[in-house]
This record gives structure tokens, C-alpha cells and sequence, in this order.
């Protein structure tokens, strides 16, 4: 039997990118790029909760 946890969030990833809050990456990507003055040389970690939608779209990006 599984523990009330791994049935809660056993497809919480696929469920958690067709919220539509999450359509809004490519914008969040582009004002995270112009706030820091983002170049090609800088390494960004991204450090947090949900399913690396801004890592991935940053990755890319180069």
C-alpha cells in the first residue's frame, strides 16, 4: 500500500505544468535575463520547488 504522500503527489509533475500559471515561463525567463544582465559567461542555479520549468527554458536559451 502506498504511503499517503506517493499517492497525492505521484502525478503532481504532469498535473503542476498544465496550470496556468506555468504558461507565463518564457516572460519570467526573459525578465529574470534583463534583471541580471544576463550574458552567456554567467551560471545560474536555480534553487527551488516545481519541475525546473525555468531551468529547462533557460537551458535553451544557452
Amino acid at each position: 500500500m502506498k504511503q499517503w504522500y506517493e499517492a497525492l503527489f505521484e502525478n503532481y509533475a504532469n498535473k503542476y505544468e498544465k496550470e496556468p500559471f506555468t504558461k507565463g515561463t518564457i516572460g519570467e525567463c526573459d525578465f529574470i535575463e534583463k534583471e541580471i544582465g544576463f550574458n552567456k559567461d554567467l551560471k545560474i542555479l536555480d534553487i527551488g520547488c516545481g519541475t525546473g520549468r525555468h531551468s529547462i527554458e533557460l537551458a535553451k536559451r544557452g
